[in-house]
């Protein structure tokens, strides 16, 4: 066998170790973890996630996803905890200790101090009867048969067994918020993710030039609108009202199909009944409409009054394609 076909060997063999774990997890969703999830949501308090080692860098994954999915968090590192940080943990707040097997000694130190301040304590630990599974209100079961190295040694299987079971705790507590896509513009407004969610046609149209010309305007008047406003094509307006477009393709075919074109006009060459949208629809929508026609650029209205061009560069500037 080449080194090659050795290393998709061993990369195969991980995924099929590590997605056989994962399918074995649901065994373990029963009313615990149910009532553990619906103990978050009651509370008025933010969740506390704390972990050690690997378990810790998977705390702070979980926080990232509780926080970004409506539930408040903050990560606790459990040696930091022992030396100051505890006083992170507010009365009404809840604790998930991240730990595989559960009686580490920083777990067996910060558990107790836990449960002095008569903080819930979530468990999430491969062993359910460690120390950790044994002092927690709630258990969720993270256990997995052994690691993906072949020493099974390094955490692996069970980093993402503890990182799927996060997902699905923050999922279950998102359900029940009734959590949608417009509350997760909010926490996401940064990136092309939040724009696609928040940003609208109008915020971006507004933006560009407007060009217009009525339909007895000279095609030399409209290709020097088209050029000056530098959106590859322009409107045709008659009483504010959308009529027609024409684009640099229209000037194209104009200048194949005429030898002469002095008399020429907007409404001889204008494409009519062009494709538009509304100003307050989604900027996402437009990119939609456009891949759907092939076409670069929309006309834009409020309320069937005409107000803009959105172009597809406008789009891929602002990361929505």
């Amino acid at each position: 066998m080449s080194d090659k076909e050795a290393i998709k060997a061993v990369a195969k063999k991980v995924i099929e170790i590590e997605s056989s774990a994962i399918r074995d997890l649901k065994s373990f969703i029963d009313d615990e973890f149910s009532s553990a999830v619906q103990h978050i949501f009651n509370s008025s308090g933010r969740v506390i996630v704390t972990g050690i080692g690997k378990s810790a860098i998977i705390a702070t994954k979980i926080v990232a996803t509780l926080n970004s999915t409506g539930t408040p968090s903050i990560f606790m590192h459990a040696a930091d905890a022992i030396h100051g940080d505890l006083g992170t943990i507010q009365e009404d707040d809840v604790v998930i200790c991240i730990s595989k097997s559960g009686n580490t000694p920083e777990i067996k130190v910060l558990v107790p101090l836990i449960k002095n301040g008569k903080n819930k304590l979530i468990a999430i630990t491969a062993n359910k009867e460690s120390f950790l599974g044994q002092q927690a209100d709630f258990v969720l079961t993270a256990y997995v048969e052994k690691e993906a190295c072949p020493n099974n040694l390094a955490p692996t299987t069970s980093t993402t067994a503890q990182l799927v079971i996060g997902d699905a705790l923050a999922i279950c507590l998102l359900s029940l918020k009734g959590f949608t896509s417009k509350d997760f513009a909010r926490y996401h407004p940064g990136g092309s993710l939040g724009k696609k969610l928040y940003l609208r046609v109008r915020d971006i149209s507004s933006a560009n030039m407007k060009p217009e010309v009525t339909p007895d305007a000279d095609v030399r008047k409209v290709i020097v609108e088209i050029s000056e406003k530098m959106l590859g094509a322009t409107a045709v307006i008659a009483d504010g009202k959308i009529v027609g477009v024409v684009t640099d393709g229209d000037i194209r075919r104009m200048l194949n199909n005429y030898d002469n074109i002095n008399g020429l006009t907007a409404g001889d060459i204008m494409s009519r009944n062009p494709k538009s949208i509304e100003a307050d629809a989604m900027a996402v929508d437009a990119m939609e409409v456009m891949e759907k026609h092939s076409i670069s650029q929309l006309l834009v209205e409020d309320e069937g009054v005409y107000a803009g061009v959105i172009h597809l560069h406008n789009l891929i500037k602002e990361g929505i394609i």
